[in-house]
């Protein structure tokens, strides 16, 4: 089960991480894309990041050039016909997943790995719908691709050995860490973390501490590089008001349960740095700590 050609589905930060760092591996990969505008926005995106680790001297322009050579891009499904691994990387909505998923079964070849980048949904829901279980993993990468160097890779009781194996060598191949996974919500990582960011949360509405000082304590004090309330400006507030309320409604732990002020800020559109403001406002420089009425 050799893997050749990658397929990525979705163009946003994830997909773009995700085609990027194929291409370094040397993997010809094809990105798909519902329009031209988020094409063009994903490239941007791999251009920028590529550029700067030129300047930095960590690559040359030659290199720079012929990761780009690796990667195209499309809106049409057919072109990923021939593709060995498909990764899905949109929006976290089960049925759009399933959806797609549906798609690619039907048109790619019966040998294919498919495999979701999801962070908070169950694997096997999406397997399922599917005409090839056995060939379906998961891989989550983390945020922002290029650097982060774990994956979860997960195996669901319907996967086989051969694709499991494929897939973590895969992983392994990017110069990435894998770490075996079981298929439930959260995997390892956010069903440890969200818990403690969601309790950040809480100790704002309960006036325990400052935002500054809150995320001060825990770089200071537990050596963190960045605070639980920076880290969900830039995860994305509204992501992690979706994740919360998928963890809540499969485990029925209230450790799980959005806090009455993360849905407050989704409402309000306080999303993050993809907004402009979140716990912090970042349509100034310096960034300061937003002043939430609730």
């Amino acid at each position: 089960m050799k893997i050749n050609k990658v397929g990525v589905m979705g163009f946003g930060l994830m997909g773009s991480g995700i085609a990027q760092v194929s291409a370094e591996s040397g993997y010809e990969t094809i990105i798909k894309e519902v329009d031209q505008k988020f094409i063009d926005k994903g490239f941007k995106q791999i251009d920028g990041l590529l550029k700067r680790a030129v300047e930095k001297g960590k690559i040359t322009q030659d290199r720079k050039e012929s990761i780009l050579r690796k990667i195209s891009a499309t809106t049409q499904m057919e072109k990923l016909r021939d593709c060995d691994l498909i990764i899905e990387a949109i929006t976290e909505d089960l049925q759009l997943k399933k959806e797609l998923f549906k798609e690619i079964d039907r048109i790619c070849k019966k040998d294919c790995i498919l495999a979701s980048n999801t962070s908070s949904l169950v694997i096997t829901e999406m397997a399922v719908v599917t005409s090839r279980p056995e060939k379906f993993v998961g891989l989550h990468f983390f945020n922002p691709v290029p650097v982060m160097n774990l994956v979860e890779v997960v195996k669901t009781i319907l996967s086989s050995a051969e694709t499991f194996s494929a897939a973590y060598d895969f992983i392994k191949s990017l110069g990435k860490v894998p770490i075996v996974a079981k298929d439930t919500s959260g995997f390892l990582v956010n069903r440890l973390l969200n818990p403690y960011l969601l309790d950040a949360i809480r100790a704002v509405e309960e006036g325990w501490a400052s935002v500054q000082d809150i995320d001060n304590a825990m770089k200071l004090a537990c050596g963190y590089p960045m605070g639980p309330l920076t880290l969900l400006d830039f995860v994305g507030i509204d992501t992690v008001y979706r994740a919360s309320s998928v963890y809540y409604e499969e485990y029925k732990d209230k450790k799980y349960a959005p806090p009455p002020l993360l849905k407050k800020m989704v409402l309000a559109g306080y999303h993050g740095r993809k907004t402009g403001k979140g716990f912090y406002d970042y349509t100034v420089d310096p960034p300061r700590v937003t002043d939430l009425i609730f």
